[in-house]
């Protein structure tokens, strides 16, 4: 069901409607998706159970499970055609990465998959400015947008069983960390130290969508470095406030 040029709405089981924008994908996307959420919240904050953000949908999960399907889109589509984007301060958040062998140990694979040299395969991924269009897969998992296109890969054939926690991967047209140990298809190309979700924390994962990540290459000693001061709890991660 569609009642505006770039949104469609639909059923999504018995307390939940998906609404999806027939528009590029892009960072101003991120923007208005995640104003249309947070106008959402604050108008109907005692009906809504939960929001589930993708790259350009939007799943509304309501705690009620008698809506009226009709009624819903009309009241959502009438709010969207009075949003405003606002948005919470944004950062761009400087992440060191370590892509000697010993952590990415699929980047000669991938470097001969993808014709280049595995120096110039870390100038181009380090050299992007990385959107988070959303969280999710993993507690902590960003998907980041911005992959130079000379590094799309197919995923692995055959995923390992144990990703490590850390891993800086590369996967399709994106590229991401994974926040914790797991299985996982992408191709390992470094690691970060750096821990994307802290349970313990009142804002489990720092990064939100709409903030930038920026690559910083580092050693293997810098990365122990990082390591230990990331456990002792001293380590301070590095960020920018972004300007429109």
């Amino acid at each position: 069901m569609s009642l505006t040029s770039d949104l469609s709405y639909k059923r999504y089981g018995e307390n939940s409607i998906l609404i999806n924008w027939n528009m590029e994908v892009s960072p101003s996307l991120v923007d208005k998706i995640v104003s249309f959420k947070n106008q959402i919240l604050q108008e109907q904050q005692k009906r809504v159970q939960d929001f589930i953000v993708g790259y350009n949908s939007l799943l509304i999960v309501f705690k009620e499970h008698d809506l009226k399907f009709s009624e819903e889109v009309s009241y959502l589509n009438t709010l969207y055609s009075k949003l405003e984007v606002k948005l919470k301060s944004k950062y761009i958040w400087e992440i060191p990465v370590c892509y000697d062998e010993v952590f990415g140990f699929d980047l000669e694979q991938l470097s001969k998959q993808l014709h280049i040299s595995s120096e110039d395969l870390i100038k181009l991924h380090k050299k992007q400015l990385y959107t988070v269009h959303f969280i999710g897969f993993l507690p902590g998992f960003l998907y980041l947008g911005g992959l130079d296109k000379q590094l799309h890969a197919q995923r692995k054939s055959t995923p390992l069983l144990k990703v490590p926690k850390g891993a800086v991967a590369i996967g399709g047209e994106q590229t991401g960390i994974y926040p914790n140990e797991s299985a996982g298809g992408w191709h390992i190309i470094g690691r970060t130290p750096i821990n994307f979700f802290n349970v313990n924390q009142d804002i489990p994962c720092f990064a939100k969508a709409g903030d930038k990540i920026q690559f910083k290459e580092i050693n293997q000693d810098e990365f122990t470095v990082v390591e230990r001061k990331v456990a002792e709890g001293s380590y301070v991660l590095q960020k920018t406030e972004m300007h429109d």
